[in-house]
């Protein structure tokens, strides 16, 4: 693990690395995240390490199960809590025939009723965006502000940096994680683009699966 998050000297390098990538190997989450994750107690203060405390918002989204999934996550090495699955027992031991296909029956329904009731995993995307102004003469950290003032829930902006086009003018590129379900690509850049004054046009420069 390439930064030790239990001091500030490891938060300030995590921080800086954050500046120009969304998470700690670049655009896309990995077991990495899960484990410097886990290695904080708590977030850390915004103003000290604004793009940590952004970066653990965003990984804070997301359950303990979902990170345990990412590539390369390692898992707790205490024994993980017995399944509520594990409780039905789908053989009775009544030696009558028939009662023991009925208790059978009874449980294979209890079991199915509890597998419907469980909620699938929730779908996430990350999205990278280019935001240009009109010209040289607009400040692109007004189009930041204006982009992070957008909130949505299943939005959680990430990190954003200012990078040369030509002629002097500057471009925003931020990137965000959202839930499929809840925010749509259209609505942000419907939101980003309102601000007629300082933005002339936005594009999806990277769009991925989480």
């Amino acid at each position: 693990m390439p930064f030790d998050l239990t001091n500030d000297a490891g938060l300030k390098a995590f921080n800086d690395a954050l500046a120009t990538q969304a998470f700690a190997n670049g655009f896309t989450v990995s077991g990495e995240d899960s484990i410097l994750f886990e290695s904080l107690k708590a977030a850390p203060a915004a103003g000290k390490f604004a793009h940590v405390a952004r970066w653990y918002k965003n990984i804070a989204s997301y359950d303990k199960k979902e990170r345990s999934e990412w590539p390369g996550a390692t898992t707790s090495a205490a024994a993980p809590a017995a399944d509520d699955d594990e409780d039905i027992d789908l053989f009775g031991s009544d030696s009558e025939d028939e009662e023991k296909a009925k208790i059978v029956a009874d449980r294979l329904r209890e079991y199915a009723a509890k597998k419907a009731k469980k909620p699938g995993p929730i779908a996430k995307s990350n999205i990278i965006f280019d935001v240009k102004p009109w010209d040289d003469t607009i400040d692109v950290a007004e189009i930041e502000k204006h982009v992070r003032s957008i909130e949505m829930d299943g939005l959680v902006w990430g990190a954003g940096k200012i990078l040369p086009v030509a002629f002097g003018i500057k471009k925003l590129q931020i990137c965000c994680v959202v839930e499929d379900d809840k925010v749509s690509t259209d609505a942000l850049e419907e939101g980003i683009t309102s601000c007629e004054d300082l933005v002339q046009s936005v594009d999806v420069v990277a769009f991925n699966k989480v």
